[in-house]
């Protein structure tokens, strides 16, 4: 078994990239697996790590489908919903709260 070279914060050679940097590129890692290690150390947690791909092995991000595409616009409209009132809040729900702002702060409604 090898060990994956690790490099620290803002120090990989050319040629690495991120999963999220592959993707602002229109890339993906394409089935290859992690090739290197990043590491930013932090002061009272272990360090914050993250993997690198080669960019020459990354293949293109696969197009986006109309099924897919609608079923995105779906699931992205099911989160609007809230569940208390069953009404369209016009936002995303947020997943602290479970419900839409009127419905979980009724008293600060009232006062306005």
């Amino acid at each position: 078994m090898s060990t994956l070279p690790v490099y620290s914060w803002r120090l990989a050679p050319d040629g690495y990239a991120t999963f999220r940097q592959l993707r602002t590129r229109g890339l993906r890692p394409g089935g290859q697996d992690v090739a290197a290690v990043l590491q930013r150390p932090r002061r009272r947690r272990g360090p914050l790590v993250a993997y690198l791909y080669r960019i020459d092995l990354a293949k293109p991000v696969r197009p986006m489908t109309p099924a897919k595409r609608a079923a995105l616009v779906k699931a992205n409209a099911a989160q609007q919903i809230c569940p208390t009132c069953r009404r369209d809040a016009g936002y995303r729900i947020p997943r602290s709260l479970g419900m839409c702002v009127p419905c979980a702060f009724p008293e600060e409604q009232c006062a306005a």
